[in-house]
């Protein structure tokens, strides 16, 4: 039986329509006009999945996006590179293989970005069984015995290890570890801590990964009660040397802290060697990197001859982008959306430095607004520095943001972005809507971004069926109070959406 709709019945959908439209902009204006929000710059931007305006604030203005840049970094990576991209990283050797099979060369670890070498991740291959698959491509080759080192290769990604904007007490921690084509434990370093007497030297032992070649001075200092925690590794990759400083507070319990490692690959050909020896392989030479001018550089960091051209004979993978955006996304793992990013320079330019980065992001998204009819000017309201958010350079408009997510609807791989994203009460959603029942948790994704003074929530709302119905952005720069207190403003505000 058809039913037929009078016009009365329209008009009356259209009102409540637009009521439901005025009630959210209402909320948004009434929130904005008191305290906190009242001093600080707030963008709003709520939109259907046509692009018609729900609410919008300031949605224009390119702001401070912290790790809701992630989100650009994430969708355009999985648009470029497909969601089952990998990545790889090489196993090869110069030098000749005799009859008893010992190769009378150098074994190189030719490292592709793969940035879960090492972790400690359900997702990823453990260190062990990895090195069992590098052994096994050795054993397949007739290698048996090495008479040489094992060569830590991590020449792929050029430039720096990490954004030049960064600050550089981040550059010490294990948020602001720099990525590198072969890396290890995400480049980082984990210590106890633990506080001695007043006015003494913070109590320090380094726990994993070894770097037996670093050079390593404590001037932390116990602090009085109360002080806090402001322990920062400051390091180089320029020589292996590291100091601690800041202080750590006497009343505050020992911990573990994670720090930079500026030595990846160094890294990586140690704990491979390493794991060679253990498990019966003779290893004549020991471990190696290679500098930045392309020489072979021992523990010792004294350069030594031309690093040259391996035979690769065998190749282990990562898993698949997909599964590393939901991580990224999910636990904001910078070091992770660093490594998407630049591998995307890399297929783009061949080249990794950031720069081509920037351009190949920026071709992505471009590609992706005009797959979806969304005008080109739109993506003025991004300028990416990074992939990850950690810089202050990165701006991005609440009206580019959004735009960026109804673009990712037309992409082949929204479903792998969208599952990428979390929803409340995960990861750093942990504490977001604690309250809200289940099932209509299950209606939003989105992601956080946060830092001093900062506080940004991008994603989608979803219907019963999990189909996207709108995109939201709120953005808050400059607030001067606890980041729980706009957390819990904001999540109010994303309720309501429901």
């Amino acid at each position: 039986m058809r039913i037929k709709v009078s016009g009365a019945c329209c008009t009356l959908v259209a009102c409540l329509t637009m009521q439901a439209q005025t009630t959210f902009q209402q909320k948004v204006d009434r929130a904005v006009g008191q305290e906190p929000l009242r001093s600080a710059v707030v963008g709003v931007m709520v939109q259907d999945m046509q692009g018609n305006v729900v609410a919008e604030r300031e949605a224009q203005r390119r702001m401070v996006s912290a790790s809701n840049m992630k989100l650009v970094t994430a969708g355009t990576a999985l648009h470029a590179l497909g969601a089952d991209f990998r990545f790889e990283t090489g196993i090869g050797y110069t030098g000749e293989v005799d009859a008893d099979g010992t190769l009378h060369g150098d074994v190189y670890l030719v490292g592709g970005g793969d940035p879960t070498i090492g972790v400690v991740d359900t997702m990823a291959v453990k260190p062990d069984a990895l090195f069992w698959r590098w052994k096994s491509i050795l054993k397949q080759e007739g290698i048996s015995r090495i008479d040489g080192r094992i060569i830590g290769d991590g020449r792929q990604y050029e430039g720096h290890l990490e954004n030049t904007t960064w600050g550089y007490d981040d550059t010490g921690t294990y948020y602001g570890a720099g990525t590198s084509a072969l890396s290890f434990y995400e480049n980082a370093i984990d210590y106890s801590v633990s506080a001695a007497l007043e006015d003494e030297p913070v109590k320090v032992v380094q726990r994993y990964p070894d770097t037996p070649w670093m050079h390593f001075t404590n001037r932390s200092v116990t602090g009085p009660k109360g002080t806090g925690n402001s322990l920062y590794l400051y390091t180089t990759d320029l020589a292996p040397y590291a100091e601690l400083r800041g202080t750590f507070a006497v009343d505050r319990k020992p911990k573990i802290e994670h720090f930079a490692n500026k030595y990846g690959a160094l890294t990586c050909a140690y704990y491979f060697w390493q794991n060679l020896r253990s498990t019966g392989w003779e290893v004549s030479g020991g471990y190696a990197d290679i500098d930045r001018d392309g020489y072979v550089r021992g523990s010792d960091f004294v350069p030594m001859e031309k690093a040259g051209s391996s035979k690769v004979i065998g190749t282990s993978l990562s898993p698949t982008l997909s599964r590393i955006t939901r991580r990224t996304l999910v636990e904001s793992d910078n070091f992770y959306a660093e490594a998407i990013f630049r591998q995307m320079g890399e297929k783009a330019c061949g080249i990794a430095v950031y720069d081509s980065c920037r351009v190949a992001a920026r071709e992505v998204l471009e590609d992706l607004f005009a797959q979806a009819g969304i005008p080109a000017a739109t993506a003025d309201g991004l300028y990416q520095e990074d992939g990850s958010g950690l810089s202050r350079k990165n701006l991005l408009s609440p009206a580019c943001m959004t735009a960026c997510l109804r673009a990712m609807a037309g992409s082949k791989t929204f479903d792998a972005f969208l599952t990428s994203l979390p929803q409340p009460g995960e990861g750093t959603l942990a504490s977001v809507l604690p309250k809200l029942p289940a099932d209509q948790k299950a209606r939003l994704r989105f992601k956080s971004g946060s830092m001093d003074g900062v506080l940004c929530y991008s994603g989608y709302v979803l219907d019963p069926e999990g189909r996207p119905t709108h995109v939201f952005s709120l953005m808050v720069n400059g607030a001067a109070v606890k980041t729980s207190v706009l957390r819990d403003l904001l999540g109010g505000l994303i309720e309501s959406l429901l």
